[in-house]
C-alpha cells in the first residue's frame, strides 16, 4: 500500500516508523502494522498466536483499526517507551519535598512518551502559612511554572515534546488565578487548562448565590457565583482556555465509581483518570467502511464495524501485558482495572460518503446508531476475554448496575453477569491527529472537517515550521469518482460553517454512547455575543455533556491549520528598524548587584511617541562581563525597534538562572543578572508615558545567595553550612 498523500508518508516516517542504525526497521507502512501485529500476538498463548497475529494484521491493514500512536511507534521495538498514551499522575501532597517527587514521576512518565494530567487543587493557595518554617505559601501557579519549564525541557520519547493538562477545582481560592493565567501569552505553553466545576456551584450559579472558596475546609473568601462563571467564561471567550469539566458527572457515570475518584483529565480530555491512571487508545476508522460512497443505498459495513471491535478489544487488553510503564504505581493501576479507550475516526467522512450533514439530527441519530454497535460488540468482548482470560481484579458484579451498562441489552448483560468484563471500562473518543493523517487525511475523531482543502504548519526538527497543504479524504475520495463535478455543498460542511448548538448535538449524541468522555471542541464564530457563548458550556451541561471546550478565533492563541485561500497571500514587506532620532528620552535604573564590587546602570530610552521603549543600555565599571551585556543590549534594541508586543523581553530574561548563585534585591530572591535587568525592563514597561519614575533604588543592603557548583550532580547548589558542604538538588553532604 501507498499513502494518500506525501505528508502522510512524512508523518509515517517522522513519528511512527521504526528504523536502526544499521538500515533495518520498517521500510513500509505494511512492515509496521505487522510489527504491531506480531509484537501484540505475543501476549497469546502460544499455539494460538499466529492466528491472532493474522487477525490483528488483518484489523490494521488499510488503516481499518488505528492503535494510537504509542503503540504505533514503541511496540515490537525493544526501546524503553510506554505504549500508553495517557496517564493522570498521583495525587499532589501539600509539603514542597512531596510536590518535587511527583515533579520527577511527570518528567519520567513525559520522558517515556505518555502524555500526563495533574489536580492541583490539593496546593494550599498563595499566602496561605507555611507552619515551622515562617513563610507564606506560593499557591498552585508558582508550580505550574515549574511543571510548565519542566516539560519544556523533555523531548518525549525522542520525538515531540510532552503534553499537560493542569486542573484546578472551581472552589480552590487561587481559581481566579488560574483562570487568567493564559491570559499571559507566554506562560503555561505546556498546559491545557480545564477548571473541575461541580454541581454545587452550578446550582449556586442558577440561584444567582454567593460561592465559597475553600481549602482544608477552611473558607478563604466568598465571590458571587455569577461573577466567577462570567470570569471564566470571559477568558475562555478571549484566549479559548481554560476548558471545563464537569467532574460530578464524570463520577457519577464512570464505571470503577465503587474503587475510584476521578480528578484529572490526560491532555486532550478524552480520558478522565483516578491517581495513577493509564489508558489505552485506539481508533476505527469509519471512513474506510463505507464500501460505495456517493451512492444513493452508501451505508456504513456494520458487520464489519462489529468485527473490527471485538479483535480491537483483544489487541488493546493484549497491549497492557506487553507494554513497559514509567512508574509501578501507573503499571499496578493499570493491571487492576484493564482500562481501554476504543473510539472512532473518520466520522465526518463515512457521514458524507453516507450523504449525511454533519450536525442534523440525521447525523445525530447514525453516530448514536454506530457507536452502539461498538459498545455493544466491546462488551461483549470484554466479557468474552473475561471467561478466557479472567476478569479484571477489582471486578464487581454491581457494575451492571453503573448508567453506561443499563442500556445495553439482554443477551450482553447475561454475558456480563456470567463472565464478568476483563475491563473496568472500555470507550472513549480521543482526537486521532497525526494518525488520521497518516490513514489519508481522514476527518479526525468524532470532529467535523477543520476544511477540504487547508495548510497544516508541520513541525520540523530544529524547531522550526512549514506549511503543507492537505486535502481532506472524504473529498479526494469525491474527485477520484466523479471529477470536477462540485461536491454537494449542503453535505460537505466544515468545523466553521456549523453552529455552537451543531457542534453541541453531535458530542452529546457520542457521549451517550462512549464510558469515558470525548475530546471535541466547539468551534464558535469569532463575533458570537458573550451571552451566546456563556450559554454553550451550559447547554452542553444540560444536554449531558461531561466536559466542554470551545475555540473562538482570538489574538491570544495560534491555530495549527489554516485555511488555504484560493490566491497565495502578498508576500510580506521586509521587516525594518525604526530610525533613531537625535534626542530620546529615557530613564536609567541602578542595579547595586552583590557579586560586583560596582553598580550596574540600565537605561531604557523610550520611542519618540513616548509609548514604547526605543532601546536598552547596560553599564558599569565592572569590564568582566562587556562583551556580552552589550550583545545582549544590541539584541534587545533590535527587537525593541521592530516594535509590537516586547513584552517576552522581561519574561525570558526573568527566567534566566545562574549557576554561581543569585541575590536577594529588595527583598525578593533574583536569580541571575540577566533576571535582574529583566524585572527593570518589566517595571518600565509597566509605567505610562506621564507616569513619574519611581526613585527608589534597589535594596542597598542586598545580600548574595552564593551556591557553588556540586561536585556529584554539578548543579549550582552547593552551600557551605555548620561546616558542611551540602547540595539543595541532589543531596550530597561532605564535612571537613
Amino acid at each position: 500500500m501507498t499513502f494518500e498523500t506525501a505528508l502522510a508518508a512524512e508523518i509515517w516516517a517522522s513519528k511512527y516508523r521504526f528504523h536502526t542504525a544499521d538500515g533495518g526497521g520498517d521500510a513500509t507502512v505494511q512492515d509496521t502494522w505487522a510489527r504491531v501485529a506480531d509484537a501484540v500476538a505475543q501476549a497469546e498463548d502460544p499455539e494460538h498466536r499466529s492466528a491472532w497475529r493474522s487477525r490483528f494484521l488483518s484489523a490494521l491493514e488499510d488503516f481499518q483499526f488505528i492503535p494510537a500512536g504509542r503503540i504505533l511507534a514503541g511496540a515490537g521495538t525493544a526501546r524503553s517507551v510506554t505504549l500508553f498514551n495517557c496517564f493522570v499522575m498521583g495525587t499532589l501532597p501539600d509539603d514542597l519535598p512531596g510536590i518535587f517527587d511527583h515533579l520527577r514521576e511527570a518528567a519520567v512518565t513525559l520522558q517515556q512518551g505518555g502524555g500526563v494530567g495533574m489536580d492541583f487543587s490539593t496546593i494550599r493557595p498563595a499566602g496561605a502559612p507555611v507552619r515551622g518554617v515562617g513563610a507564606d505559601a506560593s499557591g498552585p501557579l508558582s508550580f505550574m511554572d515549574v511543571w510548565d519549564s519542566m516539560c519544556r525541557t523533555i523531548l518525549s520519547a525522542g520525538q515531540r515534546r510532552g503534553a499537560m493538562m493542569g486542573c484546578l477545582r472551581i472552589d480552590h481560592p487561587d481559581i481566579e488565578a488560574f483562570i487568567d493565567a493564559k491570559r499571559t501569552a507566554t506562560r503555561l505553553r505546556n498546559f491545557n487548562l480545564s477548571v473541575l466545576v461541580t454541581d454545587a456551584f452550578l446550582e449556586a450559579l442558577q440561584r444567582d448565590e454567593a460561592w465559597p472558596l475553600v481549602f482544608n475546609g477552611e473558607v478563604y473568601r466568598t465571590v458571587p457565583a455569577a461573577g466567577l462563571w462570567k470570569r471564566l467564561m470571559q477568558a475562555t471567550y478571549d484566549c479559548a482556555e481554560p476548558g471545563v469539566i464537569f467532574i460530578d458527572r464524570v463520577n457519577a457515570r464512570n464505571n470503577l465509581a465503587d474503587c475510584e475518584t476521578i480528578s484529572a483529565s490526560n491532555p486532550c480530555g478524552e480520558q478522565m483518570l483516578p491517581p495513577y491512571g493509564a489508558c489505552l487508545l485506539g481508533s476505527i476508522n469509519l471512513a474506510r467502511l463505507v464500501p460505495e460512497p456517493f451512492t444513493p443505498g452508501a451505508a456504513l459495513d456494520e458487520e464489519r464495524l462489529a468485527e473490527l471491535t471485538r479483535t480491537a478489544i483483544r489487541l488493546l487488553d493484549n497491549v497492557i501485558d506487553i507494554s513497559r510503564f514509567p512508574l509501578e504505581a501507573q503499571a499496578k493501576e493499570a493491571r487492576d482495572k484493564r482500562r481501554l479507550g476504543l473510539g472512532i475516526t473518520g466520522l465526518a467522512d463515512a457521514l458524507i460518503f453516507c450523504g449525511q450533514t454533519y450536525g442534523s439530527e440525521e447525523a445525530a441519530e447514525t453516530t448514536r446508531r454506530w457507536l452502539g454497535v461498538i459498545k455493544r460488540e466491546a462488551y461483549r468482548a470484554s466479557a468474552q476475554l473475561a471467561a478466557e482470560k479472567g476478569p479484571y481484579p477489582f471486578y464487581d458484579p454491581a457494575i451492571l448496575d453503573r448508567p453506561n451498562l443499563l442500556d445495553l441489552d439482554e443477551d450482553t448483560r447475561a454475558l456480563i453477569a456470567q463472565h464478568g468484563l476483563r475491563n473496568g471500562c472500555l470507550t472513549s473518543i480521543a482526537p486521532t491527529g497525526t494518525t488520521s493523517i497518516v490513514a489519508g487525511n481522514v476527518s479526525s475523531g468524532v470532529e467535523p472537517v477543520f476544511a477540504y482543502c487547508y495548510v497544516r504548519k508541520v513541525r520540523q526538527p530544529d524547531g522550526s515550521t512549514r506549511d503543507e497543504a492537505v486535502e481532506d479524504y472524504a473529498l479526494s475520495v469525491w474527485k477520484r469518482l466523479r471529477g470536477d463535478e462540485a461536491p454537494p455543498a449542503d453535505v460537505f460542511v466544515t468545523a466553521q460553517t456549523l453552529t455552537p448548538a451543531q457542534h453541541l448535538l453531535m458530542q452529546a449524541a457520542a457521549q451517550e454512547m462512549v464510558d469515558s468522555s470525548i475530546s471535541k471542541t466547539v468551534n464558535c464564530p469569532e463575533d458570537i455575543d458573550f451571552d451566546s457563548f456563556c450559554d454553550v458550556y451550559l447547554e452542553g451541561w444540560r444536554m449531558g455533556c461531561k466536559g466542554l471546550t470551545t475555540y473562538r478565533p482570538n489574538a491570544i492563541t495560534g491555530s495549527v491549520l489554516s485555511v488555504a485561500s484560493e490566491a497565495p497571500p502578498p508576500e510580506p514587506e521586509p521587516s525594518t528598524l525604526l530610525a533613531r532620532t537625535d534626542a530620546l528620552e529615557g530613564v536609567t535604573y541602578k542595579v547595586k548587584w552583590p557579586h560586583s564590587a560596582h553598580a550596574v546602570y540600565v537605561t531604557l530610552n523610550d520611542a519618540p511617541d513616548g509609548e514604547r521603549p526605543f532601546e536598552i543600555f547596560v553599564n558599569s565599571k565592572n569590564m568582566e562581563h562587556y562583551a556580552w551585556t552589550l550583545a545582549l543590549t544590541r539584541m534587545i534594541s533590535a527587537v525593541f525597534r521592530r516594535g509590537g508586543d516586547v513584552a517576552f523581553v522581561a519574561e525570558e530574561l526573568k527566567a534566566v538562572f545562574d549557576p554561581q548563585g543569585g541575590a536577594w534585591l529588595s527583598g525578593r530572591y533574583v536569580p541571575s543578572l540577566p533576571a535582574a535587568i529583566g524585572g527593570i525592563v518589566e517595571r518600565h514597561l509597566a509605567r505610562t508615558p506621564s507616569e513619574p519614575v519611581d526613585k527608589a533604588e534597589p535594596d542597598a543592603s542586598a545580600r548574595p545567595f552564593v551556591p557553588r557548583a556540586c561536585p556529584r550532580c554539578g548543579g549550582g547548589s552547593l552551600l557551605r553550612k555548620e561546616g558542611c558542604d551540602s547540595c539543595l538538588d541532589c543531596g550530597y553532604s561532605k564535612c571537613g
